[in-house]
């Protein structure tokens, strides 16, 4: 069966401050773990006034206290902004005050701008580069053996939180594969190259200690409501949050908008889908045939849903229906 799990940006709808953000996250989170889902995670990303998710580990710990059982995790850690040492101190932290709920999901993207990334990390130029190199750094620092090193990032020691690799390239594919290590691609904004970079992880994956068999999570933006018609009226603040990253508007999750495509040049309407080209918007019908065809190309072992609806109950009883319908197939 197809396991379920939640993406969260920690947006801000017009008008909220950055606390009605966390309130947000949290509540959505509850709701997740009465649903059932799998896991929550929480994204990354710096110097952008409509994301509360700056501070992702802190947000995490959040979740996890006022949480009882579901999985919270990292959506992940952009790892060129920080040290592995730290990300291990941090993690391995959260691990062992909340065992067996920790999720490290790790990222090469800074999740900023390139300036933004600059004032991060500002002594270290190739922040891509050492990608592979931290990510081993952080297996020892979770891992049990000492190789003789005097340098152990405690409490992290011999906990082993799970690592998983996010990607929106087939660049991350190979990487994912050649470390044997979970696959998680961000097919939510960037979907061109899912169904390329899922084959590829598969064909060369290489059993390692902690996984024997290729394990993918793919991200979709999940709109599903009682009728296609509300679901595609929902759908128009996905669509808005899209057109401002396309077009640097800065503002926050927008209420839906009946004719909006008529107000938008037809360009930056295309740019704006073309990100969204990996949904599922529909009544619960319409998403199950969704659902079934992205399948039948991708066979993920889990799908991850993002939701940018600004009504909360309709968001929170969207993805009661996403997870009712992926556990019908």
């Amino acid at each position: 069966m197809t396991d379920v799990s939640i993406l969260s940006l920690a947006p801000f709808r017009d008008g909220e401050t950055f606390t009605d953000a966390v309130d947000d996250l949290v509540d959505l989170a509850q709701r997740a773990e009465k649903l059932g889902y799998s896991r929550y995670w929480i994204a990354e990303h710096h110097n952008t006034p409509y994301l509360a998710s700056s501070a992702t580990s802190l947000l995490i710990q959040r979740v996890l206290d006022k949480t009882n059982t579901i999985r919270v995790g990292s959506g992940g850690v952009m790892l060129p902004n920080h040290s592995p040492f730290i990300v291990a101190e941090q993690y391995g932290t959260l691990a062992s005050l909340y065992p067996n709920r920790i999720d490290l999901g790790l990222g090469r993207a800074p999740g900023t701008d390139p300036q933004t990334a600059r004032a991060i990390r500002r002594h270290q130029d190739d922040f891509a580069m050492n990608f592979p190199s931290d990510i081993k750094e952080l297996q020892f620092y979770f891992g049990d053996d000492d190789q003789g090193k005097k340098v152990r990032a405690y409490p992290a020691k011999g906990l082993h939180v799970p690592l998983y690799i996010l990607g929106s390239s087939t660049e991350s594919a190979y990487l994912a594969a050649e470390l044997g290590l979970p696959y998680a691609f961000a097919s939510h904004f960037a979907p061109r190259f899912l169904t390329q970079a899922v084959d590829i992880y598969r064909n060369y994956f290489k059993p390692s200690a902690v996984l024997d068999a290729p394990q993918v999570i793919a991200g979709i933006n999940a709109i599903i409501a009682d009728s296609d018609d509300e679901a595609e009226l929902l759908s128009t603040t996905s669509l808005q949050f899209f057109l401002n990253v396309v077009t640097g508007d800065r503002s926050g999750m927008k209420p839906p908008v009946a004719d909006i495509e008529r107000h938008v040049p037809p360009h930056i309407l295309n740019m704006a889908k073309s990100m969204m080209a990996c949904s599922i918007i529909g009544s619960p019908a319409t998403a199950k045939e969704q659902i079934e065809e992205l399948q039948s190309r991708i066979r993920a072992d889990e799908l991850m849903a993002v939701s940018y609806i600004h009504d909360k109950a309709k968001q929170k009883y969207s993805y009661e229906l996403f997870a009712d319908v992926v556990r019908s197939l």
